[in-house]
């Protein structure tokens, strides 16, 4: 098995001991991602949809540098911290993942930080 980490060019330092994602035998785990700007703040404050919007786009890079796309995404897990925010997030969801959509799970927790409203981990399939 041949394991490497995934880092995005201009990626900022985590905010905990993590890579943004690891490859090992063409299948690539994407860390939990939350909507944090290059400083880890968060952006987006208050909108479950943008905040969405901001963590797909940010596990696509992480996809691509990987030579992967979100169309090798098997699998979701979501994390939401009210269910009020559920359809502003499957909203957005749906416009990433507009075929045949991935496996998933969707939770209500708390997150790392209290303005965080959304984070997604994924597992991707790198086609050859």
């Amino acid at each position: 098995m041949t394991d490497r980490a995934i880092i995005p060019p201009g990626t900022h330092a985590p905010i905990a001991p993590f890579s943004p994602g690891m490859m090992a035998d063409n299948v690539i785990y994407v860390s939990g991602t939350l909507a944090f700007d290059a400083n880890n703040d968060v952006v987006h404050q208050g909108d479950a949809a943008g905040q969405t919007r901001h963590i797909l786009e940010t596990i696509k890079r992480v996809l691509e540098t990987a030579g992967s796309s979100l169309a090798d995404v098997t699998f979701n897990s979501i994390f939401i911290t009210d269910w009020a925010n559920y359809a502003a997030v499957n909203k957005v969801y749906a416009e990433y993942f507009p075929g045949e959509k991935p496996a998933r799970y969707c939770i209500q927790c708390g997150l790392v930080k209290p303005a965080c409203l959304v984070e997604i981990a994924s597992i991707a399939h790198k086609r050859s």
